[in-house]
């Protein structure tokens, strides 16, 4: 039996199904919500019914009948093969673009010092680097691969451990001769503390408080100072001498190397429970694009002397 090419009406209708809006999925898919209206209504004429409940009383979030509800995982899937098809025949090459998602600050303090290298390696691959703090859906939005922070886990994504992390107090080299010595953590009760609230409502993300408390120091004040909601201008506030940070060690690795940053207590390590992980969905796996990039990822971490023992498949 053959069926008309509804292919464009199928992809508006999943579109406004997940967004429940008519003028989010035609911003998704760069067309006008008249659009993707009139091929929704197109699909309903030709199945002969109705795809949405249509409300009179004035909102615009539309909901799905319980048989269009019923039919989505299967269109969804089908987009999914679809995507993974058009990716097999460009899979004889390297070729092509590479959309990269990672966090601001770990571009900033990790990705960019290095990806030259990367460029060097594959000069006829172009990147697209999409620096977002939210985790974004890697269909929905064209993501080939990224690296996120966290636990390992992520509905969806394969996950291949990059790096390790510890977290620390530092300051500038400036900051440290104007105020120092530290002897010990309760020193630095009453300096300026910089807080990272990049994370902060992350289980197992270490704050202040959290640190003194591993210090013994449960009375000491770790509220106040300087907070800042992302990582790279956490360490930079350090850097201008503006206070102490708790520093993440992969994010300040090359700080610490070129003498901007000093560590404090070389004694008292506390390691994170989270981790950098490289993402990516798992029937993407083998693309030849993603294995090169998580493959440069890796070998990048193994050229870095104290990240020895860092790689764990997960």
């Amino acid at each position: 039996m053959k069926y008309p090419v509804y292919l464009n009406a199928l992809r508006a209708f999943e579109a406004s199904a997940r967004h429940q809006s008519f003028s989010a999925a035609a911003a998704e898919l760069n067309v006008t919500p008249a659009a993707v209206g009139q091929q929704v209504r197109g699909l309903e004429e030709w199945l002969g019914t109705l795809l949405f409940h249509r409300s009179g009383t004035g909102t615009s979030r539309l909901l799905p009948t319980d048989a269009a509800q019923k039919a989505l995982p299967d269109i969804r899937a089908g987009f999914d093969r679809l995507s993974i098809g058009l990716e097999r025949l460009k899979e004889i090459s390297t070729s092509g673009a590479l959309t990269v998602t990672v966090s601001p600050a770990f571009a900033a303090k990790w990705l960019m010092p290095r990806i030259d290298r990367f460029h060097q390696m594959h000069p006829q691959m172009d990147l697209r680097l999409d620096t977002n703090l939210k985790a974004l859906d890697f269909l929905a939005s064209g993501i080939d691969v990224g690296v996120r922070y966290g636990t390992g886990v992520w509905s969806g994504l394969s996950a291949i451990k990059l790096m390790d992390e510890e977290i620390y107090p530092v300051c500038s080299p400036a900051y440290l001769k104007r105020h120092g010595p530290f002897a010990d953590p309760s020193a630095l009760v009453g300096h300026t503390l910089i807080h990272d609230l990049s994370m902060q409502n992350h289980p197992g993300f270490q704050t202040w408080r959290s640190w003194f408390d591993a210090a013994g120091l449960s009375d000491a004040e770790s509220e106040r100072g300087l907070q800042i909601n992302n990582s790279a201008a956490v360490l930079q506030a350090a850097i201008d001498s503006q206070g102490i940070a708790l520093g993440r060690s992969v994010m300040m690795r090359d700080d610490l190397k070129a003498g901007r940053l000093v560590r404090l207590f070389d004694a008292i390590s506390s390691p994170s429970s989270l981790g950098y992980y490289i993402v990516y969905r798992p029937e993407c796996a083998e693309l030849p694009r993603i294995a090169a990039f998580r493959d440069w990822l890796l070998s990048e971490v193994g050229c870095d002397d104290d990240s020895k023992g860092a790689f764990v498949d997960r």
